[in-house]
């Protein structure tokens, strides 16, 4: 990790430097870089000092085998630290260590999608709650009989993006419909889309002369103010036809910054997906929010489980998942991608 080391000593030196605090703005800028290096080389540093205790409490242990019991619960606490500190390494992309825009759009199956998105909504939002991460709605449009049509959360936090990315996909839920006769299995389809937030360190450059932009009155929740004025912001990027809205607010001027960085994260996702050469999977291969191109099925009746058809792993404890524990999903995507990156590089060494 000297790369690492190297860069939390330069940002360190930086927040020693006299007149470090006389510009906020910059200075909480320089904070964010390191908080994710420290979250990183932390756990490294604890790892490290766990093998020199077990391999000191070793050396004792080979003169006194009364000490093997102390021995084996050492050995357990630093394999504990090191598989931790396994899964944050896997975060090592540029954007990983943002904060992420998610977005749930209802597909194929009328209101009962609609109510389909509303509970993968909740799903993120306990998920995020757990890590404790802050989630603000940016954008939502509500479904009249129930549920939601589309949303947009924004989670803030260390690595909130190298969390979420790999949720990007269909999702499928088989349960008995609430809003049908109740004696008939209902499937219906959600797609979640998540990107970065970018910050100054990622540029993505978008010329006015590119961009579409609207204005719409909002509507929905937030007030008679919002009813009556065009507040609602959409920006469309007329080479890619990538659009971003946002309605939740009343000034028009936040609705416009919203949008913007959320066009321009998006924009971020396409050129990162087109660097690691798997563009048409994260986009193309998405297809119809319908049957056929899940990632991961929730079902309900007759029996319980959710499985990722990509990752094959599975558990019969749907409703934890629904209620937000989604880890183990996040930590098989993050071992499949940075295997798949390993054979890369190693395809390319040869």
């Amino acid at each position: 990790m000297p790369g690492k080391t190297t860069r939390r000593a330069d940002l360190t030196n930086r927040m020693g430097e006299p007149g470090f605090w006389d510009n906020n703005e910059k200075a909480q800028k320089v904070i964010q870089q390191l908080k994710p290096i420290n979250a990183l080389l932390k756990p490294f540093e604890d790892v490290s000092a766990s093998v020199g205790d077990v391999e000191a409490l070793a050396e004792l242990t080979a003169e006194d085998p009364a000490l093997e019991g102390e021995l084996s619960g050492e050995l357990a606490k630093a394999e504990a630290k090191f598989d931790a500190f396994e899964l944050k390494s896997m975060l090592s992309g540029p954007a990983d260590p943002n904060n992420a825009f998610l977005r749930i759009q209802a597909g194929a199956g009328g209101t009962d999608a609609c109510d389909w998105a509303e509970m993968l909504l909740r799903m993120y939002s306990r998920w995020a709650e757990r890590k404790g991460y802050k989630v603000e709605i940016q954008d939502m449009l509500k479904n009249e009989e129930a549920g939601i049509q589309s949303a947009v959360l924004k989670v803030s936090g260390d690595y909130a993006y190298g969390y979420l990315q790999g949720e990007s996909g269909v999702h499928r839920l088989v349960r008995m419909s609430p809003f049908g006769s109740g004696d008939t299995r209902q499937t219906s389809f959600a797609a979640v889309d998540v990107t970065p937030e970018l910050d100054d360190s990622i540029n993505i450059e978008v010329r006015d002369c590119d961009l579409i932009r609207q204005t719409f009155r909002s509507g929905g929740p937030g007030g008679q103010h919002q009813n009556k004025t065009e507040s609602g912001v959409r920006y469309i990027h007329k080479p890619t036809g990538v659009a971003a809205e946002s309605r939740t607010e009343r000034s028009q001027f936040k609705n416009d910054d919203n949008a913007m960085a959320l066009l321009k994260a998006r924009l971020y996702k396409i050129e990162e997906a087109k660097r690691l050469a798997e563009v048409e999977k994260m986009y193309d291969a998405k297809g119809d929010v319908a049957w056929g191109n899940q990632i991961r099925n929730y079902v309900l009746q007759p029996y319980t489980l959710a499985k990722d058809v990509r990752l094959g792993v599975e558990t019969p404890q749907v409703h934890n998942v629904l209620d937000g524990d989604l880890d183990q999903f996040m930590e098989a995507f993050l071992r499949q991608k940075a295997a798949k990156l390993n054979k890369a590089e190693a395809a390319k060494r040869n």
